[in-house]
């Protein structure tokens, strides 16, 4: 506890692998991680059963899938967190060749499950989404493109980092995928920004992207049907922003009661896109204010560890994982209140997926190993080996 408070131990050369990792890594941060998988599951206990009756499986299926992957995903977390930023680097570069082709090969190989939009591979006994590997790896490989430019002589890695962004972009666009396809257009764009882009360059990039929207908007009858029903006065109480909505305002401040919840039965996505529409029902504003804090927690903690550090890819792709982390949680909930427009994208960790929950645990993984406590060489130092 007095480390959590106080801060962690200076990290000693030579230790055990191990007692270094848990004096260095983020303890707040990992056991905010570890509480919004608990949520998740004590919500999906509530939000799963009906769907397993109406699919012919047994009452806790869906859980049971969510504790296998969930338990993936931690492993996968712990594992990558003690990893050295130069090999989680070099491991993420890999990752991010073999995803980005992954998802090129989708419209020939992939199946859209009778949602519209073409973005699995079926396994058989699972579904794989590649998109959801790729926005980790992407912002750590462009990391990597944005520090080795800010070098003497560098190559231009802002440049090249922009043009792979706009390739998967379209990419995902195409699927269609919209919601993936801002999540990494905005992970780059902070890390962009952390990188010095100048403000006016970041506001000819906002202009393009209301130019895109308009051009989707006019071209994509998947894209308008959701900006038309985000605009409409009325919200029809048979969607499912409808019950999203009913079942928000009838939990209160506490909630109808644990298992008392009625959204669950009409929602074909209440244990996954919509997740927190059942946690206001049934536990109230009090645990929608719980999740809310664990995930401010989580990306306040790891932004202020980052701003002592002092390797640029370390900061960058850093900044970029958390604020890319962060936003995806902000956007699925405020589908759910209606603020945002409806875009098909997880809760980290509280939703069930198989696929986001694994790329998650990568992806926090990343993070915590970047955020670790490590000898800060002095500043002088660092410009003089760049001088070099």
């Amino acid at each position: 506890m007095t480390e959590m408070v106080y801060g962690t131990v200076p990290v000693q050369s030579g230790d055990p692998v191990l007692p270094r990792w848990w004096r260095t890594i983020d303890k707040w941060t990992m056991s905010c991680i570890l509480m919004l998988f608990g949520v998740g599951l004590l919500l999906g206990l509530a939000a799963s059963p009906p769907l397993a009756a109406k699919n012919g499986f047994e009452p806790f299926h869906y859980v049971q899938r969510q504790m296998f992957f969930g338990g993936l995903a931690m492993i996968a977390m712990l594992i990558t967190s003690m990893m050295q930023p130069s090999l989680v680097r070099r491991l993420a570069v890999m990752a991010f060749g073999v995803s980005l082709v992954a998802v090129m090969l989708l419209p020939f190989f992939g199946t859209d499950f009778g949602k519209g939009a073409v973005r699995w591979y079926s396994l058989g006994f699972a579904s794989l989404q590649p998109s959801e590997f790729l926005k980790p790896a992407f912002v750590v490989t462009a990391a990597w493109m944005m520090a080795a430019s800010q070098d003497l002589n560098g190559p231009p890695g802002k440049s090249i980092s922009f043009m792979f962004c706009t390739f998967i972009v379209v990419l995902l666009a195409l699927q269609p995928d919209f919601g993936q396809a801002c999540l990494v257009l905005f992970g780059w764009g902070v890390m962009w920004f952390v990188a010095g882009a100048p403000l006016g360059l970041l506001i000819c990039l906002a202009g393009v992207v209301v130019l895109a929207g308009a051009v989707a908007y006019n071209n994509s009858e998947h894209f308008a049907r959701r900006i038309d029903g985000f605009l409409s006065p009325d919200v029809d109480p048979t969607t499912q922003l409808g019950y999203a909505t009913n079942a928000i305002r009838e939990g209160g401040f506490f909630g109808v009661g644990v298992g008392e919840g009625q959204v669950k039965q009409s929602l074909p996505d209440a244990h996954t896109d919509f997740i927190i529409a059942v946690a206001a029902e049934e536990y109230g504003l009090f645990l929608v204010l719980v999740i809310i804090g664990l995930y401010a927690t989580i990306v306040i903690r790891s932004l202020y560890r980052l701003t002592r550090e002092r390797d640029p890819f370390i900061r960058l792709a850093g900044t970029g994982l958390a604020c890319t982390f962060g936003i995806q949680a902000m956007v699925n909930m405020g589908v759910a209140v209606r603020l945002l427009p409806a875009k098909g994208m997880t809760l980290p960790f509280v939703s069930y997926g198989g696929s986001s929950i694994i790329a998650g645990g990568i992806a926090v993984g990343m993070l915590l190993a970047f955020t670790r406590t490590r000898p800060q060489g002095e500043i002088g130092d660092i410009l003089l080996r760049r001088g070099h």
